[in-house]
């Protein structure tokens, strides 16, 4: 313990001084650092600033969790994430760490994230000699036969030094005496004490001798330690045991079963009898667990296994055997046996994930890093060789890293959640060895939405048949739409677009429930008023940013039978319905009296009339026609008929629940003079009337053709006044650069030709027939027409381009019907068969062009509207 503690003492300033230049040997091999430090040194002593070798930026070590993953399992070492500092974090003590293995390097895995960066740094522990040579044992006693001859050597037990290198035993050395010396001899990398007999022996002088043997350390200084060797003198036993080889060597597979013969060792003894038997022993100086590894046939010399051969813990075996004879004194002979442990691929590879994204969103790039995974065999050679592999069918990719079984798991393609939105991804990695041994690792990637797909509605557009009259503030009817999205990528909400526009002024008296699209009306709509409306609604979800999508609902209004039939004839001065018809009394059966007109202004079956007699003072006399409202006679009239008759007519329609409405017509028999008479009256009137419209007819043609000469005469002054070369009238426009173009049109035939340019001036001509730079307007009488329209720089030459335009004219209903035939006496449209017929015509209305809207300047224009512009 003095020695010891002396030692320590004096140890201090180099240990001090290593330390300050090994911190210096910073290495960097490829991506990998390497330090050196002495072992034994204080805690939290600084190793190197890792960050800052490695070039990191320090100031987000923090934010990327930068730390250590793997390397030290007693955790010798921590980093400060804020400035990348690595420092020692528990004592290190290089023997317990690595044994006898020398160079003693530790190798630590550092992880950054965002973006995923693996680091390696390796750390040498230097060796202190913070060790002193020791013995098994105190005391060792050696029995020597006085008949020995000088120069015979006797092995002593080897000292056991835990430092390595120069630290490591060097030297023994055994105190002055005269009969013995100190010789050692190299086997392997070990050191060998033989006392050697310098003097023949006398047992008559010396019965025993006292020696102590100090084994010595390279350290500096070095430390030591002793032995007290006890040397027995025997009587004569003159030849000793010899082997074969002084060092055996042999071979075997690990994991040999029990007693597996390894060896047989020979020695051999001259000597007869019990001074030539042999026996075996395992030297003293083994390592205990040799002993349950190996036994040893004291008889034959053979060694066998007895436990456990694993390649993985030791590679090679070292043992001293010891042949002794039965004489008095015994005598003794050594060699060595080195066994050597043949791998079997017996080890499985180890798959260590050391980072692992488990939710990676959907629009993650290609070449994303998911994972870092680390592949490990304890076997050597190829069996320790590792192939890596991916299940089929997956985006992913295994990459692999500049060191040895370390790969990326790596995106490769695109990902699609709607399609799969997870992944179960089966990493395999298969040695190389005979037979190969697999290793499965499955690891578990959901794959996070993004907002990538819009709303969808099932049928678009879609209709709704709304029945007239609808109670307001009543659901009406109801939108749904999807979205593949999830969460709040597909919640959602609905509107109604409320633009200015004919077909969404009615969107107006709509409502929306923005949660489930339920729609209700906030007015009653009339089918009289309104047919047919459309709106749109908005399906948008709550992504960021949101994506929309719109369905049109075409609103049909359906009937109902609400309104009563409408008399229009018979009609009184005062607004009822009677009215007063006179017919001389010599008329035939089947005379027309006269006939009731009506309309409904509902549809179909609702507004079909049919006529019916109410009341009536004669059965006999008159008849009503049930669909055309017609009031005949069925027979002439007598005397005793009555002069005034009254008829009430009885109007109705076929609806479920049919509404009426009634007129009375009073036909008074009058003689025929006086018919005769009233009619002649009416005649002469209506004549009158016909005069005065003949009249404004003629005047009204006469000033139309007037003017329509006029124009003629007009056009063709004003074709007359231009040049034969077509020159254009347009100013000269030298410095144009904007988008607008002037245009000149033109008409020949059914087409309408438009000259149009960028940069049309006073050169500017028009040539029919040419297209270059013409626009082809169809006429509006078709219902589509393709043109072209021809683009042309002003190079030399030129060059150009076309492009055809496909216009489709739409109608709209902005015509009323008018009836030309039939037409009645008072102006309405209707026949006289039974059931009534009708038919309806199409007019078209031409609305042509005026000269009414003056040029508008665009550019330049100033703040006050102004035309205006300052450069």
């Amino acid at each position: 313990m003095g020695v010891g503690g002396q030692r320590r003492g004096t140890q201090s300033w180099w240990v001090a001084l290593s330390f300050s230049v090994m911190l210096c040997c910073v290495e960097q091999v490829t991506a990998q650092i390497k330090y050196s430090i002495p072992e034994e040194v204080k805690l939290e002593s600084v190793v190197g600033n890792v960050a800052k070798d490695l070039g990191l930026d320090i100031s987000s070590l923090e934010e990327r969790r930068f730390r250590i993953v793997s390397g030290t399992e007693d955790g010798q070492f921590k980093v400060n994430p804020n400035n990348g500092v690595l420092y020692v974090y528990k004592n290190i003590d290089r023997e317990e760490l690595c044994e006898n293995i020398s160079p003693c390097i530790k190798n630590l895995k550092m992880v950054a994230e965002n973006p995923m960066e693996i680091h390696y740094v390796g750390i040498e522990i230097i060796d202190v000699n913070d060790n002193s040579p020791s013995f098994q044992e105190e005391e060792h006693i050696i029995e020597i036969s006085e008949s020995t001859l000088p120069g015979r050597r006797f092995q002593l037990p080897t000292a056991r030094d835990p430092d390595v290198v120069v630290n490591a035993v060097r030297a023994y050395k055994i105190n002055h005496n005269e009969y013995f010396s100190i010789q050692i001899r190299e086997r392997g990398e070990d050191k060998i004490p033989f006392l050697v007999l310098q003097k023949s022996l006398d047992r008559e002088k010396n019965q025993a001798l006292k020696l102590i043997l100090t084994a010595v350390d390279g350290g500096n200084p070095p430390t030591s330690g002793s032995l007290n060797v006890t040397v027995i003198v025997l009587d004569s036993n003159d030849n000793h045991p010899t082997f074969s080889q002084e060092v055996y060597s042999v071979a075997i597979p690990e994991n040999s079963e029990a007693d597996t013969s390894v060896i047989t060792v020979t020695a051999t003894d001259p000597d007869e009898a019990a001074n030539g038997e042999i026996e075996y022993f395992f030297g003293g100086q083994l390592d205990p667990k040799l002993y349950d590894l190996f036994s040893l046939d004291k008889d034959t010399g053979e060694i066998r296994v007895k436990g456990e051969i694993d390649f993985e813990k030791a590679d090679i075996y070292k043992l001293d055997v010891h042949a002794t004879d039965k004489g008095q004194p015994p005598m003794s002979a050594d060699c060595r046996v080195i066994i050597k442990v043949l791998d079997r691929n017996d080890n499985k590879p180890e798959i260590e994930v050391t980072s692992l994204s488990k939710l990676l969103a959907e629009d993650s790039k290609p070449g994303t890093v998911v994972s870092l995974i680390s592949i490990t065999d304890k076997d050597a050679g190829l069996n320790g060789k590792v192939i890596c592999s991916l299940s089929e069918n997956a985006p992913f990719d295994l990459k692999p890293s500049f060191q040895d079984n370390m790969y990326s798991l790596v995106l490769k393609q695109r990902l699609d959640r709607e399609s799969i939105p997870h992944y179960e991804i089966t990493i395999t990695a298969t040695d190389c060895g005979q037979p190969p041994l697999s290793t499965f690792k499955t690891l578990n990637i959901d794959v996070s939405d993004v907002n990538d797909n819009v709303p969808e509605f099932q049928q678009n557009p879609t209709e709704l048949y709304l029945v007239e009259n609808n109670v307001p503030g009543n659901l009406i009817f109801s939108v749904s739409a999807s979205d593949k999205d999830s969460n709040e990528n597909a919640a959602l909400t609905y509107h109604i677009v409320r633009e200015e526009g004919s077909q969404m002024k009615h969107a107006a008296f709509l409502n929306i429930n923005s949660e489930n699209g339920q729609i209700t009306a906030l007015k009653s709509f009339d089918f009289e008023t309104l047919k047919t409306f459309q709106f749109q609604v908005v399906a948008t979800d709550s992504g960021a940013p949101s994506l929309s999508t719109n369905v049109t609902v075409n609103v049909f209004i359906l009937d109902q039978n609400d309104n009563a039939p409408v008399i229009l004839y018979p009609l009184s001065s005062n607004g009822s319905a009677e009215g007063v018809e006179e017919i001389p009394r010599n008329v035939n059966a089947g005379h027309l009296v006269t006939k009731v007109r009506a309309y409904d202004a509902d549809i179909g079956y609702n507004g079909w009339l049919l006529f019916s007699l109410q009341e009536l003072t004669d059965h006999s006399l008159f008849a009503l026609d049930r669909y055309t409202g017609q009031i005949r006679t069925l027979r002439s009239f007598t005397e005793t008929d009555e002069a005034e008759h009254k008829l009430v007519i009885l109007v109705k329609d076929n609806g479920n629940v049919s509404l009426s409405a009634t007129a009375t017509v009073i036909v008074k028999l009058v003689e025929p003079k006086e018919a005769f008479a009233a009619s002649d009256v009416k005649s002469a009137a209506k004549v009158d009337e016909d005069d005065n419209v003949t009249f404004y007819l003629m005047i009204t043609l006469g000033s139309v053709s007037v003017l329509f000469l006029i124009s003629i005469i007009v056009l063709i002054a004003m074709q007359c006044s231009k040049s034969t070369d077509y020159t254009s009238k347009y100013l000269q426009e030298t410095n144009y650069d904007g988008t607008l173009c002037h245009s000149i049109q033109y008409r020949s035939g059914d087409k309408r030709y438009m000259l149009v340019g960028p940069r049309m001036s006073i050169g500017s001509t028009i040539v029919p027939g040419s297209h270059a730079n013409t626009l082809v307007l169809p006429d509006r009488r078709r219902a589509s027409e393709e043109f072209q329209v021809v683009a042309t720089d002003s190079g030399a030459p030129s060059l150009s381009t076309n492009v055809t335009v496909n216009v489709f004219i739409l109608d709209q209903n902005d015509n009323a019907p008018v009836i030309l035939y039939p037409l009645s006496s008072n102006g309405s449209a209707e026949d006289s068969g039974a059931p009534p017929l009708s038919t309806n015509v199409t007019v078209n209305v031409f609305i042509l062009d005026q000269n009414d809207n003056a040029p508008v300047i665009l550019y330049p224009l100033s703040s006050n509207g102004s035309a205006e512009g300052t450069h």
